[in-house]
């Protein structure tokens, strides 16, 4: 969980700034005062859709909770260097989707507007799936394996090599297909 807590103390540290207090950020971004204070102390692993409303609600882009360095020029992460880089735990705080472990593909790459992850996806059980919803847009590569993307009423399976790009403001969920898991590149659009 230390990077739950770099990101949770940067949290905190913009928060504070803006003078608002946990229940006053919560009302801004329309999330759970319990949540925010739970991401804040590192309870919690840090998950994209919550950060999104968040980062917006404090005017900042996401990358900035999740940049380690500031780097001005290109970010280059080479083969195999992906596992080394920050780890987000899943889209929503509690998924029933399955587990999605993203890999960041740009840490340390200060004002970019967009967040690039490899991102292992594994299988959930037989179980109702609640979508997320945000602002922005995600293009989404299957690498290896299969899945399903739910996109409002729609479901859409895609194999090694296909891809799809989407709204995210429409509800939406990405998880296995079936019974094995996946890996795919994901690009995520939040405007800032």
């Amino acid at each position: 969980m230390a990077d739950a807590n770099r990101i949770g103390a940067k949290l905190t540290t913009l928060r504070e700034s803006l003078g608002l207090s946990v229940a006053d950020l919560a009302e801004r971004c329309d999330c759970d005062a319990t949540l925010i204070a739970s991401l804040e102390s590192g309870d919690v692993a840090p998950s994209l859709a919550p950060l999104i409303k968040i980062t917006r609600a404090l005017g900042v882009r996401l990358g900035t909770l999740l940049d380690d360095d500031t780097c001005v020029g290109p970010v280059v992460t080479r083969k195999g260097e992906a596992d080394e880089v920050r780890r987000v735990k899943s889209l929503e705080t509690s998924s029933d989707g399955g587990v999605l472990d993203f890999f960041s593909l740009a840490a340390g790459k200060t004002a970019r507007h967009m967040e690039p992850f490899l991102i292992d996806v594994q299988p959930a059980g037989d179980s109702q799936h609640s979508l997320s919803t945000h602002e922005g847009e995600e293009f989404i590569h299957v690498m290896d394996g299969s899945v399903e993307v739910e996109y409002g009423k729609d479901l859409h399976v895609l194999a090694a090599g296909d891809s799809i790009y989407y709204d995210s403001v429409v509800p939406h969920q990405v998880r296995a297909y079936g019974r094995a898991p996946a890996r795919i590149l994901a690009v995520v659009y939040a405007p800032a």
